[in-house]
């Protein structure tokens, strides 16, 4: 393993531009952004959009088509009198990703194409596991899936790899306890030569802010907040529809906000399954409790009473600072505790002239799946095509 990893190096030949070293160009970025965000966009409403000249767009795109990248469809109706222009779309044939998102009970495990096409998903438990027969035990995972997709190795292009813990500069993250063996280590080298692919890693709050920022509210609010609800408490900001990283990569660490007291009662769902579990409630993983929660086990409603001073300083905290259009409820956080959460929101409004700054909306993440994978497995592309 060299001194400093670097996943674009990894990346299959196959996948690079002739003669160089990059997937794509940066003029080839900006119009596979478009076609990423507007799929069915047409040839000729790219220019509007862009700087480049009309037939440069049109040079480009010819070029991605050749390389099998994006497909050029059918004629888009109803743009007026002229040539009729083909609509665009990325290939998802051209490649697939694997998106792995370490918890602290589980790992899940994302297939997705160029095209955003979720191919398959799958989990692995973690617990008394160590770390390299957790990651055995996905590898395998990954190689049923490619067969039951019947997927060509050769197609395969990396890993987006997203941990439970904050970022300390390459590809080392600090976990919680039960993620120890995972934590202080270059997590990049391991999984990239595990899978003899390049890994991207990324932290899982901010995996899953992409993850909704691609297929969930992103399609429509352009700024909001994602709340990351797991064994801790994390999460991510999208501004004008792009991740904040920031200077240490560490944007939308919400937890950083809390004192040592503070910190024990704010919402983190670990604190929630040791109340259950003095209340006589076996609830063994936070993976159970989503899929089980009932908000009249005893222990839930106190629970929320008690962290609900904190939460709503964040809540505060997050449209002060950031005054995003929404605030969304992710992670694995069960809908029913979302809605008992935002049922105590308090804006600390200060009416000048009877009049308030805009709120933003409460919103339930619609992504039943795991989030943080999926983000994982857009990663990749983001890195290298868009």
């Amino acid at each position: 393993m060299s001194d400093f990893y670097v996943p674009e190096a990894l990346i299959p030949e196959r996948f690079l531009r002739p003669g160089e070293t990059g997937v794509v160009s940066s003029n080839e970025r900006k119009l596979l952004q478009l076609i990423w965000r507007n799929p069915g966009i047409s040839r000729s409403e790219i220019t509007g959009h862009t700087e480049l000249t009309q037939q440069s767009v049109h040079r480009i795109l010819d070029t991605l088509a050749e390389r099998g990248i994006i497909s050029l469809g059918n004629a888009k109706p109803g743009l007026g009198r002229g040539q009729p222009s083909p609509m665009l779309r990325l290939n998802g044939s051209h490649a697939y990703a694997c998106g792995i998102s370490v918890n602290t009970d589980i790992i899940g495990i994302c297939l997705m194409d160029l095209g955003g096409k979720i191919l398959g998903e799958s989990t692995v438990a973690l617990r008394e596991q160590s770390m390299a027969q957790s990651l055995q035990m996905v590898k395998q995972q990954l190689l049923d899936l490619q067969r039951q997709n019947k997927l060509a190795d050769e197609d395969f292009f990396g890993v987006g790899f997203a941990f439970a813990g904050f970022h300390m500069g390459d590809t080392r993250y600090n976990g919680p306890l039960p993620l120890h063996e995972w934590s202080l280590i270059r997590l990049g080298p391991i999984v990239a030569e595990l899978f003899s692919r390049p890994a991207w890693v990324i932290n899982g709050g901010k995996a899953g802010a992409v993850a909704e920022s691609m297929f969930g509210v992103g399609r429509f609010i352009r700024n909001f907040a994602y709340l990351s609800f797991n064994y801790g408490f994390g999460g991510g900001v999208i501004i004008d529809g792009e991740l904040l990283q920031s200077g240490n990569g560490n944007a939308g660490e919400f937890s950083g906000i809390f004192d040592t007291e503070e910190s024990k009662r704010r919402p983190a769902l670990q604190y929630l399954i040791a109340r259950l579990n003095e209340n006589g409630i076996n609830v063994p993983s936070i993976h159970y409790m989503r899929q089980h929660f009932n908000p009249d086990w005893p222990g839930v409603a106190e629970w929320v009473e008690e962290v609900t001073p904190a939460y709503n300083r964040l809540v505060n905290a997050i449209r002060a600072v950031t005054d995003p259009q929404a605030i969304v409820f992710g992670g694995q956080v069960p809908q029913d505790l979302a809605e008992m959460l935002i049922e105590q929101t308090r804006i600390y409004d200060r009416p000048r002239y009877g009049i308030v700054r805009a709120h933003p909306k409460m919103i339930i993440s619609e992504i039943s799946s795991d989030a943080a994978a999926m983000g994982a497995a857009v990663r990749p592309f983001q890195a290298s095509f868009f």
